[in-house]
């Protein structure tokens, strides 16, 4: 199996589509569903109280407690829909019932866009369940104290609904939809994974309340949910072990998996940008990250076929699968040629505005930036002679140690 397998699941845009089209699916397919799940019913009811637990569990040692806290508000919403949701709406208890799932429900999980990521397990987790805890018990009082002929008023002065289709407000119709556009936009803009948990939960929470007269439609729907947060947290997981966090590329561990799989024919390439240390202490480390984020991202512009990986520090390495080093050499020239006619502007950190916006409307003013150059060094070896991936390694090592002591912005 290839190590990148999941980085599919990582992009912004996949983040987006996928529950998007997962949910169109479950609601074109809610009754045929049902229909093949008709014997096995029981199931059908136990399986989100199975996934959603699953997901909470997970999220723990995985360091993902927003995930795990749009898990387990989901699964407090569908125990609610199991035991207090099972009798007509137009009943006083339980149609505030529903209309108060339809506001907390949905305002819960977005603000998890905005708080910080932290154990539920800490004096922050104590606190967030806290503030649940009293949304419970507010709910209880409302719903046990409401009036009939009050509730029976403002239902209709306040949520009226679009007849046969929906027995949703169309207000709080208007509301879901507006909280998933901005979840969604949320993704697209800064692409984490606890944001594309919330905005899965929002979805096919609004697809059950939307349809919420239709037979099983929590179970199906929370159940859909679900497998995407286990997927999602998988992926999410993948990318801790595998990806490296500032360049957002494969990292060392990745590349070791890689090498594990690999055929007769190869090239390794390993790159060291130069003088890294003196680019470091003059203008900082913050300048020095901006460094690796570019040259890993021209390095995935290489003009072949190749694999890229951060190995640690400054170096990165290059692996070509099926050729020599001599039919890798002409791209590998054209790559370092390519990092050193870049003109890379240095940024003022320590002057930069820390809001944004205040940046950008400062930035038209300010002096030019400094332009630097950046150069790279290369050390090549294949598997022609020693298909042992430790020892094609030590030849590119070697490689590049050459490359430096011959002047360095070159390959060897």
């Amino acid at each position: 199996m290839h190590t990148l397998s999941f980085s599919v699941f990582r992009n912004a845009k996949m983040r987006f589509a996928l529950p998007l089209a997962l949910v169109a699916g479950t609601f074109a397919a809610h009754s045929d569903i049902v229909a093949i799940m008709s014997q096995h019913v029981d199931v059908l009811l136990l399986l989100p109280y199975i996934l959603l637990s699953l997901v909470m569990m997970l999220c723990q040692p995985f360091n993902q407690s927003k995930t795990g806290i749009s898990a387990m508000l989901m699964l407090l919403a569908y125990y609610l829909i199991q035991q207090n949701l099972q009798a007509p709406l137009s009943q006083s208890q339980t149609g505030v019932t529903y209309i108060l799932l339809a506001v907390l429900l949905p305002l819960n999980l977005f603000q998890l866009h905005f708080i910080p990521e932290r154990r539920l397990f800490s004096r922050f987790g104590l606190i967030y369940l806290s503030v649940l805890g009293l949304q419970l018990c507010w709910g209880w009082l409302l719903i046990n104290h409401v009036n009939p002929e009050h509730y029976n008023a403002t239902w209709q002065m306040y949520f009226y609904t679009i007849g046969e289709y929906s027995p949703l407000p169309l207000l709080l119709i208007i509301m879901i939809v507006a909280l998933a556009c901005a979840s969604a936009s949320i993704i697209l803009k800064r692409n984490q994974g606890y944001d594309q948990a919330t905005f899965i939960c929002l979805l096919f929470t609004g697809l059950t309340l939307f349809q919420f007269q239709q037979p099983y439609i929590s179970s199906v729907a929370f159940t859909a949910a679900s497998s995407l947060l286990l997927l999602n947290l998988i992926s999410c997981s993948h990318e801790l072990a595998f990806i490296d966090p500032l360049t957002g590329i494969p990292g060392r561990r990745a590349m070791e998996t890689e090498l594990k799989h690999l055929g007769r024919t190869y090239t390794l390439a390993m790159l060291d940008v130069d003088h890294f240390k003196k680019f470091n202490d003059k203008f900082g480390h913050k300048t020095g990250d901006d460094v690796l984020r570019l040259v890993a991202q021209l390095l995935l512009n290489i003009n072949i076929k190749a694999d890229v990986y951060r190995y640690g520090g400054e170096e990165f390495t290059i692996l070509i699968k099926g050729k020599t080093k001599n039919q890798c050499l002409d791209a590998l020239e054209e790559l370092r040629e390519a990092i050193a006619s870049y003109p890379m502007h240095i940024r003022d950190f320590e002057k930069r505005p820390s809001d944004d916006e205040d940046g950008k409307r400062k930035r038209g003013k300010s002096k030019q930036s400094e332009v630097v150059q950046i150069t790279v060094s290369i050390g090549v070896a294949d598997s022609l002679e020693d298909s042992r991936t430790a020892n094609v390694l030590k030849v590119a090592d070697k490689a590049l140690y050459k490359a430096k002591q011959n002047g360095r912005n070159q390959v060897v």
